[in-house]
């Protein structure tokens, strides 16, 4: 899961495994698998480094710790 905020300012996480794409158009969209779009404050870049992460962590051996930014 990644956390986002939404244009209306909530704080939502996302499963990073269900995002299609993520565009800028002006505001960043992020599409999902099943159609869903969800309009985001974060940047293109930010949303690409926050599912970066979340994969990094993810492949880490058990044991390892660190947070997804």
């Amino acid at each position: 899961m990644i956390k986002v905020t939404t244009l209306d300012k909530r704080e939502i996480a996302l499963n990073a495994e269900l995002i299609e794409r993520v565009e800028s158009i002006p505001e960043t969209v992020i599409t999902l698998t099943n159609g869903k779009k969800v309009l985001v404050t974060h940047t293109l870049d930010e949303v690409i480094a926050k599912v970066i992460a979340y994969r990094r962590l993810i492949a880490r051996p058990l044991g390892e710790q660190d947070e997804v930014k």
